[in-house]
């Protein structure tokens, strides 16, 4: 029919914009896209052209107004900035970057929490996240990690980390499933002995048959 040539005409011009040297190149037997007016209706910048139609190119997508691919995407979020371009934020600063940095607050690095009652509104510290403690500095509330170790009761080594400790065990023994309390590590499970071995809390013994006498080296036998 005379409407169809004219809909793979007009998309084969459409597809020759994109191909090097202005050549189109039409394959006979593919099937035209279901919907040719989306189509026709996303022409304009920032599309991409496969073998099964168009679409928006990386980063950027239909503007609600025109239909066009015009509207850019950042990952990170701009804040209260804007975003021009796929990840490219014009802050309110004037600088710009892949994102805007927040404006700095009252409550110190962890910022406020709205708390409301009865009596009205007013601006709260957050909580400082489990492990650490709040204090307050020349700049504001800030939250400190707290030595876990003074008060932990690991029956090993205790090692503090930001948040939280770590416990464990001296050689020969390993950290129990409580994570705490330390436990003998079997090493004959892993026969280092030529004939026989014997465990013991922290270590082991190696021994021979008859016959036999240990060798220097406490594991071989001759």
């Amino acid at each position: 029919p005379p409407v169809m040539l004219v809909e793979l005409l007009f998309q084969a011009a459409c597809v020759s914009l994109f191909l090097p040297g202005g050549q189109a190149r039409v394959y006979p037997g593919r099937k035209k896209p279901a919907s040719f007016a989306v189509e026709r209706r996303r022409v304009g910048p920032h599309v991409c052209f496969s073998g099964f139609g168009s679409g928006c190119c990386p980063g950027w997508m239909l503007s609600p107004g025109s239909g066009q691919c015009t509207l850019p995407l950042c990952s990170f979020g701009c804040g209260s900035g804007l975003c021009v371009a796929p990840n490219l934020c014009s802050c309110p600063d004037g600088e710009r970057g892949i994102t805007c940095p927040e404006p700095p607050g009252t409550c110190g690095e962890y910022g406020c929490d709205l708390s409301c009652n009865h009596g009205g509104c007013q601006e709260v510290a957050r909580v400082c996240p489990l492990g650490f403690s709040m204090v307050e500095t020349a700049n504001g509330i800030r939250c400190t990690d707290i030595d876990e170790c003074l008060s932990a009761a690991c029956e090993g080594l205790c090692v503090n980390t930001e948040g939280g400790f770590v416990c464990e065990c001296g050689p020969g023994m390993q950290l129990s499933a409580d994570r705490h309390s330390c436990q003998d590590t079997d090493e004959c499970l892993a026969t280092p002995c030529q004939h026989r071995c014997k465990n013991s809390i922290g270590s082991y013994r190696c021994s021979c048959r008859p016959g036999y006498h240990l060798h220097g080296n406490r594991h071989s036998c001759v």
